[in-house]
């Protein structure tokens, strides 16, 4: 299967070190199965870090899915539970990670959607009124890659 990646620059080597934390799913490798997405973010990330806006595709070894030495979660859609892992993830306050899957699979918590969550947050909204809202929004994909094990079914192309 083929996946993007999205960045100022080329990715030869996954270097999750250098991956930023508090985001969906947690601190590691993010990649997404819409190359338009992708695109997307590589303008914004160009935008606000400098350089050029670079899609880097990916080889995704599909047999992960079915290798029981990995810990893989997946969301089909947005939910309470994914709701409440997403916020735990994204959450300032929690210990981190808040979970030990080697890949986590699910729609993007994005920007438009950061205005739900701080309203679930400040108590305005409940948890269902938090996921009905979701189901109105634009869902796009996303696969983070969190541990080296995982991403050794990475192959850049």
């Amino acid at each position: 299967m083929r996946l993007y990646h999205g960045s100022n620059s080329k990715i030869k080597n996954i270097d999750l070190a250098k991956c930023k934390p508090y985001k969906d799913f947690g601190q590691g490798f993010y990649l997404t199965e819409i190359e338009e997405q992708a695109s997307q973010m590589a303008r914004r990330t160009a935008s606000i870090y400098g350089g050029s806006a670079v899609v880097t595709q990916f080889e995704f070894d599909e047999t992960a899915l079915s290798d029981s030495t990995l810990s893989i979660k997946r969301f089909e859609e947005p939910n309470e539970e994914w709701a409440l892992f997403v916020l735990a993830n994204r959450s300032r306050e929690r210990q981190h990670p808040v979970h030990e899957h080697d890949i986590v699979i699910g729609p993007v918590a994005d920007d438009t959607i950061a205005t739900l969550f701080r309203n679930f947050d400040d108590g305005i909204i409940d948890l269902p009124m938090l996921v009905k809202g979701l189901k109105y929004k634009k869902i796009s994909s996303q696969y983070l890659f969190l541990t080296p094990k995982s991403v050794a079914y990475l192959k850049t192309l």
